[in-house]
């Protein structure tokens, strides 16, 4: 057995690659390595999804630090601002206004024309009763006169009828034309004396015409325009006004409440008050009890309580919506407090719990909660200021709950 030797040849014909040959082909597993990375994607997307839509929306609002009260509040109420001197101006007389000079928000001063009604048939009027006194007076002079000379005439008389010149015929002439002479002058100055009444009454009536403001304030309402009749009372259906418009005595105001009257014996006359408008919820107004109205409402059983401010400002408007606490004495002197509104706390229990955000989850925490002064309540414990609480959110929200505050 002879072996057939390999040359050099042969060997590089050996290595060498064909190029007609196909390649085993890696397409396949690579289209299998994107496909997982995708579902991977998609599956993390999913699962990001999913985390925020079960994310619950909720409002928040933040604790705050307000100076304390001198008193823990003993009650809440409700009531209305109310002015004390408030007035629907009119007329004294029936007539057609000529000018309406005030307009709504407009301050006007005590004695001030607020309108004029058409006076041409009362100017008219006493233009005759001027007139007519003018007369009287004039009848008076000229009868003072007539008895003047009738006086003169009479003492002659007398002094020639003692002297035998006259008889007493004469006499009893000269006496006669003086009396006479004197009851017309007491008549004229009667008929003087009523015109000058009529003349003053004409006046009245002319000044009657002029409404005027009763006090000083502000009008807060205009009723009627020039050309529309007004009247002190109602007349002539809806064509007739009975008000030119209203004014208010801004230094005046003050807070009517209706107390249930099982709670009154917890207010006093002189009581410190924090009042609170609806308007403002976080201005609290210090104020103080005037009295207690001695009268009890049989149907709503309240009382009726004033309160006054301590000091007016411009943003108190008549009407407005008010809440009051009032405040008891205080034993020692308090320190700032934290508050939230009511609706942050959640009843679990006999305890009371808020809901602390931190972060994009809520923390879940019991707190003590002191006096509530209207919509607001003390923390005494269990919260700092500043930290955010939810105020509306889901009935079934739980600590550690995904949350997105709106």
């Amino acid at each position: 057995g002879t072996g057939t030797v390999a040359t050099p040849t042969d060997r590089l014909a050996g290595l060498r690659i064909e190029r007609d040959e196909p390649r085993p082909s890696r397409g396949p597993a690579w289209l299998w390595v994107a496909l997982a990375l995708a579902a991977l994607a998609l599956a993390v997307a999913g699962a990001w999804w999913a985390a925020s839509s079960r994310a619950a929306r909720v409002v928040t609002a933040a604790a705050r630090e307000i100076a304390g009260a001198k008193g823990g509040t003993v009650l809440n109420a409700s009531g209305y601002v109310t002015a004390r001197r408030r007035a629907t101006v009119s007329s004294k007389v029936t007539g057609k206004l000529a000018e309406v000079l005030v307009e709504e928000g407009m301050p006007v001063g005590e004695g001030q024309v607020l309108a004029r009604l058409d006076d041409g048939v009362l100017k008219s009027a006493l233009a005759v009763a001027e007139a007519e006194l003018a007369l009287a007076r004039q009848a008076l002079r000229e009868t003072e006169a007539s008895l003047g000379l009738a006086r003169l005439t009479l003492a002659r008389t007398r002094s020639l009828a003692g002297e035998g010149v006259v008889g007493q015929a004469e006499l009893d002439r000269a006496e006669a034309e003086a009396d006479s002479l004197e009851a017309r002058l007491a008549a004229d100055r009667e008929r003087a004396l009523v015109a000058e009444r009529v003349v003053a009454l004409r006046r009245t009536e002319l000044a009657d015409t002029i409404i005027r403001a009763p006090f000083s304030g502000v009008a807060i309402s205009k009723d009627a325009q020039p050309g529309e009749m007004v009247s002190p009372v109602s007349a002539g259906g809806g064509f007739t006004r009975t008000g030119i418009c209203t004014i208010v005595d801004m230094d005046s105001l003050e807070i009517e409440v209706d107390v249930n009257e099982s709670y009154i014996h917890r207010v006093k006359p002189g009581q410190e008050v924090e009042a609170i408008l609806d308007a403002y919820p976080d201005w609290r107004i210090p104020a103080r009890v005037i009295t207690l109205v001695p009268a009890a409402d049989r149907q709503k059983a309240t009382v009726l309580v004033r309160i006054g401010f301590d000091r007016l400002d411009p943003r108190i408007l008549p009407d407005m919506g008010v809440k009051v606490s009032f405040l008891g004495e205080a034993t020692e002197a308090a320190g700032p407090r934290v508050v939230v509104p009511k609706a942050a706390l959640r009843k679990d229990g006999d305890r009371d719990v808020v809901f602390v955000v931190r972060g994009d989850r809520v923390e879940r925490r019991a707190v003590r909660t002191g006096a509530v002064s209207g919509e607001e309540v003390d923390i005494l414990a269990g919260l700092g200021a500043g930290e955010v609480v939810v105020v509306e959110g889901p009935a079934d929200l739980a600590g550690g709950d995904r949350v997105v505050p709106r």
